[in-house]
């Protein structure tokens, strides 16, 4: 047998070894949420405790997308688990990011984790950590990862909204989203209208006259509508100082 055979050889062995760990690590992750006596010291969060991407990517070698896969379901157990607690008792989600950054830096691809992740992290406590600001992080990594994805942009927006009450932010976001090659036009729609809502009507008029120039008949008629409506709010704050 030649050195390159033996060394290929050597290097099946191990990942071949490597597969099977990971294999009994998922397995273990199932086995210890079940009341078998001899499992029930088995903690499945000691069993994923590297907090280093850069550490574990070695360890796993091209297994990495198994590893996501493992740290993803890890997440959705520590998640829903301190969901579902009884009522009144104290929730932890403190490992729900890490676990969340883990698998994402495993799979930079991994949307599911990144838009799924986002909302378990923004939910208000007791339901979820209550953190949209980490709900932002993650998905600004996922926005690195994959520049041309408009989901992420808009689910950014949504965060804004929904968490933070900022439909501002949101209405920039969901704007940015529109500009993405691929993004559905109902995005620009959207960010006018929560631009009205916070009364920058300014801003609102310059985007609706965008959208007036849209292909989509739909699009125009939403416009001039929209536009009128602005007039007319306008004409009534005029009303109303003369009225003074």
């Amino acid at each position: 047998m030649t050195a390159s055979s033996k060394a290929s050889t050597v290097a099946g062995g191990v990942r071949l070894s490597l597969a099977a760990a990971l294999l009994v690590v998922a397995i273990l992750l199932h086995a210890s949420r079940d009341p078998w006596p001899v499992l029930r010291q088995v903690h499945a969060q000691e069993l994923l405790h590297v907090r280093s991407p850069q550490v574990l990517g070695r360890m796993v070698l091209e297994f990495d997308a198994v590893a996501a896969d493992l740290y993803w379901i890890r997440a959705i157990q520590h998640y829903g688990g301190e969901r579902l607690k009884p009522s009144g008792a104290p929730r932890g989600y403190e490992r729900l990011y890490p676990l969340l950054d883990m698998t994402t830096s495993l799979d930079p691809y991994f949307s599911i984790a990144y838009r799924f992740g986002a909302i378990f992290l923004s939910e208000p406590y007791p339901g979820g950590p209550g953190r949209p600001d980490l709900a932002i992080t993650l998905l600004k990594k996922g926005i690195a990862a994959q520049p041309a994805r408009w989901q992420y942009h808009h689910d950014i927006g949504f965060v804004h909204y929904w968490a933070l009450k900022d439909p501002q932010g949101a209405a920039a976001w969901f704007r940015q989203a529109a500009t993405i090659p691929g993004a559905p036009n109902w995005l620009l729609p959207v960010a006018a209208a929560l631009l009205t809502e916070t009364g920058d009507r300014t801003a609102a008029r310059h985007l609706w006259r965008q959208i007036q120039e849209a292909d989509e008949e739909w699009l125009r008629k939403r416009a001039e509508r929209a536009l009128l409506e602005l007039d007319a709010l306008d004409e009534i704050d005029r009303m109303k100082e003369r009225s003074r």
